[in-house]
């Protein structure tokens, strides 16, 4: 099947285009060279071949190779035997298998399996040859030499009577199916029929071809190429290229190679001269000197693609045809300066030079000097009149051609003239340095100055229409209509043109007039309204050096970046509508074009259409060539093949169902595509089915890149273009998969799952557990200290009005005893018990304030004391003035700790205020970090010693109250007094047990009076 796919894919080529265009010598090739110094470390090449897989193989002294274009890689089955010895000679047959003569045997490998032949065991294969019914011929080295068939498998060696000596050195068949032999003895026509042997006196037979019509060419080494007569063999003859006269004598030749390719070109591989090259009888050579990879030949072969391989004693070179056809002095150009070129109607090509003017007729040129009546041999500028007469400038003055010879015209102002055209009255117009020159009927009529036209620099192109002139500008830019003797319009980058100079200018045949600009596109004049054609339209880029039409109606531009074409539907489209995005064909210095940042002619014309409708342009050194309707075309698509897979720099045999190890972190996968003509710019699409969601493109880059995927299954495609834009839409296909570790696998995140839920459940029920032990543990504290304030209240109530309240009952009691009898002592006793229920309202009044003033519902310990001392100043009349002053930041307190110490301080208050009869009261709060500290001190009359002994004063609980209250908090109380000195009342507690963070569900913004109704509540 790839056999029958290669076949067609022949027959389908482009014919040969040895009819239509010149033969083409091996110098208007592209030529690429491969040595050990570009990575080639081949030795001496000695065989080529290539497989349909597309992969060229290379038989080298160092070993065996397969080439992708890119990469040479050393080659040895990837299991199973290995290669008897040293490649020497290669074969793909036509079932696809490489035969592989070595210097000890012949094996084939069929893409799995090496397979060795041991009958020819122990024979140097020195050729190998597949006749048209199948059968493989191998011609062995060895003290006889031999020639074996390989028939389904099976080895049959011969031997002539009189033997071929000791080798068997060449063979080939020709189009009557004759199987030819050149060996030791000479050369034998091996089948059908009885083995003949031709005899070649003197003569050693080398390697053997057909010519175009299937007849045997003999290659005889140290020699020339050999036919057969008859039963002799006599020289085929070869001319020189660059002497077409002259038989290129044999010594010039010394054949050991022979290659016909498939337009029916011999080239001739030598033996220390390089390669050669025989077209249509003509010979040129091209050798070391031009680059060749080395002067002596071991091998050539022709690639499915038309490339030609040579294969030298240092390295590998390709031939390959190229778009663009070089012509230069090899070619026939008098001098590698050409400054014009231009097509006339007698089916010439016109090319100016530094040295005398070419004149390309029938594929042969003519060279025009001063002899021929040239005033100079340094051509400008060329013209061909609406009478056929050709114009030519010189250095040295303007001529025409009549009768093949040039006659000179006089009185042209200048020395140099940059474009010349003319119109159908017979005016000839002149752009010279000195003005625009007009001549009619070939004389010299006037010359306008160019600052007549507002310009200080002559016109790079000038072009007649019907009734004006068209006048492009190189300098400033801009384009001007000159007519009936003044300039009628003006075009610049105001009116839309291009921005930059005006490299060219033309009339197209619908009076359009297109203007090639130096920075903006290429721009259309119609009717007074300008169009530019840019980068935003799809052109390559916006530096233009000069436009043409050619047959089919198609755009041609010269750029900066290369040869482009518009096709005519696609310009169609885009005059119909600018904003109309093209899709343009680059040919660039791949492709034979020399790139330049400016236009190289700086006379004109700068391009022309031959007759044959192949366009010259000039490109500054030499002249270039293409032909629109023969483009080289490629319509093979490229095999595609996926080479490896590495892993985290592990490599991986290539096999769909790759199973590869969980948490792979980098991946690359290498890939190739086998078109051997231009492979740098092969192009490729690929895409990772599972992870990429479209195809990602690729140039010049032959690898993909992934990192951290996730495991799964995954299949890899990778497409291909060729050169010409020919998809392998099949490409390429890897399958493979990335386990899972086990953290990664269902199961496992079912359980993390479980798991994670289970955690989240038991950690609410905790934190709502250690919540609610939280709230508990507050409200218990909270009611503790209730019941303990409640108990200390009931205990003063108890203590102190209960106990006054009795007293009270019985000084009643007795002033109604002393009734009516003893009136005054009733009296005495009453006015005693007046006072003290005066007092026991007073305490009671202490009491219950006790019980009601809380710091609960504030947020701020020093505004609740500041409140208290205020309504304790307005309670007890004095003139007494109480001062909070806060130290550090203030913290949030914890609620028990925060009630005992306002209570603390708020009776050390009441004492300062009811009994010390002070007149100063200080509170200093202060919040450090290790601990919280409260200070009351007051200027009255202090606390009586045995008091502060006793701890309190009998009747009373005040500081021994205030000291249950420290302890319960784990706080400390300390009372410092003296008579009339004062009294001074500090409170200190650990921070770690007094702050704490504030409870958002409380507020302590406002300082509230709990109201007697809600004691108790």
């Amino acid at each position: 099947m790839p056999g029958l796919l290669l076949a067609s894919a022949l027959l389908t080529s482009p014919p040969p285009a040895v009819a239509l265009d010149p033969p083409l010598q091996i110098a208007q090739y592209a030529h690429t060279s491969w040595t050990a110094r570009d990575g080639a470390l081949l030795g001496l090449v000695f065989a080529m071949a290539q497989t349909h897989d597309g992969y060229l193989w290379i038989a080298g002294s160092f070993g065996l190779f397969r080439f992708d274009g890119l990469r040479f890689v050393p080659w040895q089955p990837p299991k199973g035997p290995s290669l008897p010895s040293n490649p020497y000679a290669l074969l793909v047959s036509r079932d696809g298998t490489l035969w592989i003569g070595t210097f000890d045997g012949l094996v084939s490998w069929n893409g799995s399996e090496l397979t060795r032949y041991p009958q020819i065991d122990n024979g140097f294969v020195t050729s190998l040859f597949e006749d048209r019914d199948g059968t493989i011929w191998a011609g062995l080295l060895a003290n006889r030499g031999r020639l074996c068939a390989v028939r389904a498998g099976q080895v049959q060696c011969f031997m002539p009577d009189g033997g071929f000596g000791q080798f068997v050195w060449s063979l080939a068949e020709d189009s009557a199916g004759s199987l030819w032999a050149g060996a030791d003895s000479g050369l034998w026509r091996w089948k059908p029929g009885t083995p003949q042997r031709f005899e070649t006196p003197g003569m050693r037979v080398g390697d053997l071809t057909t010519t175009v019509d299937g007849q045997l060419l003999i290659g005889v080494r140290g020699a020339g190429i050999k036919r057969i007569a008859g039963d002799k063999l006599v020289p085929y003859p070869m001319r020189s290229a660059a002497k077409p006269d002259e038989l290129l004598p044999d010594r010039d030749v010394k054949s050991n190679k022979l290659l016909r390719d498939r337009e029916g070109g011999l080239w001739i591989g030598s033996e220390g001269l390089g390669l050669i090259h025989l077209q249509d009888g003509k010979a040129d050579a091209f050798t070391r000197a031009d680059g060749l990879s080395g002067n002596i030949a071991c091998s050539l072969f022709e690639d499915r693609e038309g490339n030609i391989w040579y294969g030298s004693e240092k390295g590998v070179d390709r031939f390959r045809k190229l778009p663009v056809t070089t012509i230069s002095t090899q070619q026939g150009l008098p001098n590698e300066g050409t400054k014009s070129v231009l097509a006339t109607t007698d089916g010439s090509v016109w090319v100016a030079t530094n040295d005398g003017l070419a004149r390309w007729k029938d594929g042969r040129p003519t060279v025009y000097k001063e002899r021929d009546g040239l005033p100079d041999a340094g051509v400008q500028s060329l013209h061909q009149d609406a009478a056929g007469r050709l114009w030519v400038s010189t250095g040295r003055g303007l001529a025409y051609l009549a009768n093949d010879r040039f006659v000179a015209v006089s009185g042209v102002p200048g020395k140099e003239i940059y474009s010349i055209t003319g119109n159908v009255a017979d005016d000839l117009w002149l752009s010279g340095n000195e003005g625009l020159a007009r001549l009619h009927e070939g004389r010299f009529v006037e010359n306008i100055p160019w600052t007549a036209l507002g310009r200080w620099q002559q016109a790079k192109v000038i072009v007649a229409d019907r009734g004006g002139l068209w006048l492009a500008f190189w300098q400033d830019g801009g384009v001007l209509y000159f007519k009936d003797g003044k300039v009628q319009t003006t075009y610049t980058s105001a009116q839309g043109l291009g921005a930059g100079h005006v490299a060219g200018l033309r009339l197209d045949a619908d009076g359009a007039v297109w203007a090639a600009t130096e920075e903006g596109g290429l721009s259309r004049i119609k009717d007074g309204r300008v169009t530019t054609l840019t980068v935003g339209n799809g052109l390559p880029c916006n530096t233009i050096h000069w436009s043409i039409s050619d047959d089919n109606g198609s755009l041609w531009m010269y750029t900066a970046c290369g040869l482009v074409r518009v096709m005519r539907d696609d310009l169609a489209a885009w005059i119909a509508d600018p904003s109309h995005r093209i899709v343009p064909k680059l040919w660039g210095a791949a492709d034979g074009v020399p790139l330049s940042a400016f236009s190289q002619a700086y006379f004109n014309p700068p391009v022309a259409k031959g007759p044959d409708g192949r366009l010259w342009f000039v490109s500054g050194a030499d002249v270039q060539v293409i032909a629109p309707d023969h483009l080289p075309f490629n319509p093979l698509p490229p095999p595609v093949h996926i080479e490896t897979l590495v892993a985290d720099q592990k490599p991986y045999a290539v096999a769909n169902g790759l199973r590869l190890p969980p948490l792979v972190r980098d991946m690359t996968i290498e890939f190739a595509a086998l078109s051997l003509v231009d492979p740098k710019n092969t192009r490729f699409r690929y895409r990772l089915e599972g992870h990429d969601i479209d195809w990602q493109e690729a140039i010049d880059r032959r690898q993909a890149t992934y990192t951290n995927l996730p495991p799964g299954n995954y299949r890899f495609h990778v497409k291909a273009a060729n050169d010409s834009g020919v998809w392998n839409e099949d490409g390429a296909q890897l399958e493979f998969s990335i386990l899972p570790a086990f953290y990664q696998t269902t199961w496992f995140r079912l359980a993390g799952a479980a798991l994670l839920i289970g955690l989240a459940w038991s950690g609410f029920q905790l934190w709502l557990h250690m919540r609610i032990r939280r709230l508990h543990r507050q409200f218990e504290a909270t009611l503790e200290a209730r019941v303990a304030e409640r108990t200390r209240i009931a205990r003063d109530l108890h203590d102190t009005l209960l106990q006054r309240f009795h007293g009270l009952l019985l000084q009643f009691q007795a002033a109604f005893n002393f009734l009516p009898d003893r009136p005054r002592e009733s009296k005495q006793v009453l006015a005693s018990a007046i006072d003290q229920v005066a007092e026991a309202i007073t305490e009671g009044r202490d009491t219950v304030q006790g019980l009601r003033t809380s710091t609960l519902e504030t947020n701020s310990l020093a505004d609740a004391l500041r409140a208290l001392a205020e309504d304790l100043a307005n309670e007890s009349g004095h003139a007494a003035s109480a001062h909070v002053e806060v130290q550090g930041t203030p913290q949030a307190l914890h609620p028990l700790v925060r009630d005992e110490t306002f209570r603390i301080a708020g009776e050390a208050l009441r004492n300062a205020f009811h009994h010390a009869d002070a007149k100063q009261i200080e509170v200093e709060i202060r919040y450090d970090a290790r601990q919280l500290r409260v200070r009351v001190r007051d200027d009255g009359k202090g606390i009586a010693p045995e008091v502060l002994r006793t701890g309190e004063k009998e009747g009373h609980f005040g500081l021994s109250g205030m000291r249950e209250r420290a302890e319960l908090v784990g706080g400390k109380l300390r009372v410092r007094s003296g008579l009339d000195t004062g009294t001074e009342v500090e409170f200190s507690a650990p921070g770690s047990q007094a702050y704490s963070r504030p409870s958002p569900a409380r507020s302590w913004l406002i300082h509230k009076k709990v109201a007697p109704s809600e004691i108790g509540k």
